[in-house]
């Protein structure tokens, strides 16, 4: 079965406010959609929406096929060096080598430096490594530049270029430009309550 994701008629409260309403979308193997706007007018509550995390106030979300999700929080244990936290995922996850996705990111060298001493950036870049390596076919990216320079937000570009080109799903939440293909860039605001 290929990956779909559709989302009809989507709101979203939190506390008293109402965020945002009426926002549809649907997504194939391939797609790339982008959520724009402004720090707090809702980007992060429709990721967790999308991604089930979050309920909707209103509308429905369907999907087929497995999820994957970056935000904020690193699922990687700080305690264990790099590497060693990559491979408890990847015995979990039953993923084959993933040698070629921590070249992609630069990661090698820091396969022996424990998660907690890892700057913003390679914490950022470790995060797609372990998404990478989950073969989930729909992500959802939650602010995925932040933190990350130049050189590296080429690297998560690209990787995330070649997920959709191998038949996966991104949705990207981001008020930075993405150097990517969309199929849609959909501006929150415009979905404002």
């Amino acid at each position: 079965m290929q990956a779909q994701l559709t989302a009809t008629d989507i709101a979203c409260r939190r506390g008293d406010r109402l965020l945002f309403k009426g926002l549809s979308l649907t997504c194939g193997p391939g797609d790339i959609v982008q959520i724009t706007g402004a720090n707090g007018v809702g980007k992060s509550s429709l990721i967790r929406i999308l991604s089930g995390l979050l309920r909707p106030f209103a509308g429905q979300v369907r999907s087929s096929g497995e999820i994957g999700l970056i935000d904020e929080r690193l699922a990687l244990d700080p305690n264990q060096p790099l590497g060693k936290a990559l491979a408890f995922w990847q015995r979990l996850d039953m993923t084959r080598d993933t040698k070629r996705t921590l070249d992609l990111l630069q990661l090698e060298p820091l396969l022996d430096v424990p998660v907690r001493y890892l700057s913003t950036g390679q914490k950022k870049r470790a995060a797609f490594a372990r998404l990478a390596g989950s073969d989930c076919p729909i992500w959802f990216l939650d602010e995925p530049l932040n933190g990350l320079d130049m050189e590296a937000q080429k690297s998560v570009e690209a990787l995330v270029a070649r997920h959709c080109e191998n038949g996966g799903i991104a949705v990207v939440a981001s008020h930075q430009d993405i150097g990517l293909r969309v199929k849609e860039a959909i501006a929150i605001e415009d979905y404002a309550a």
